[in-house]
């Protein structure tokens, strides 16, 4: 018998329902103090980026506007312009990164029909797809094997923003910032 081995996991497992966020995540977690905690690891003036918990692939990533909203229309140019920007870059250093085959990146708009948890803060995923990241586990055995912590994908992603033109670092814990 093969054993999937996942012990980042054990935070959600152990987790106290006093340290789940009042409100939306997305609103509360940008104001917490430490990026690498809260697995956000490039932030821009209206944008930011945070590593999926529960991410497709290694790399799992969503480009977030930091204002409370679900719809794209409510984005003002500024908002649109810099998201999308974000969003490129996130492309650039999770190729860098990652070295992945392609990517998908969307957007879950329209309320709970489009799949999406967080319906009411519109976000876009982006996910690097790698050659052969599709197996028999998901068809066979109704499970996803991700094949590396969610810390090493911080510090490879960190990493790789912090090598990207106009970048500013403090340091490790803080996010990459794009200003």
């Amino acid at each position: 018998m093969d054993q999937i081995f996942a012990p980042w996991r054990i935070e959600w497992v152990e987790r106290d329902d006093d340290d789940a966020p009042d409100g939306c995540p997305f609103c509360v977690l940008p104001d917490r103090t430490d990026d690498r905690e809260s697995r956000i690891v490039a932030r821009s003036e209206h944008s930011f980026v945070l590593l999926n918990n529960y991410p497709y692939n290694p790399g799992h990533a969503m480009v977030i506007p930091r204002r409370h909203t679900g719809e794209f229309g409510d984005l003002t140019d500024e908002e649109l312009l810099d998201h999308a920007r974000l969003k490129e870059r996130t492309l650039d250093a999770l190729s860098e990164a990652m070295d992945p085959a392609g990517f998908n990146a969307g957007e879950n708009l329209g309320g709970d029909a489009a799949g999406g948890s967080i319906d009411d803060h519109l976000h876009t995923h982006v996910v690097p797809r790698f050659d052969g990241d599709t197996n028999f586990m998901p068809v066979v055995g109704d499970t996803k094997v991700i094949v590396e912590a969610l810390e090493d994908s911080y510090d490879r992603l960190h990493d790789a923003f912090a090598d990207l033109p106009g970048a500013t670092v403090v340091d490790g814990t803080d996010a990459v910032r794009f200003d």
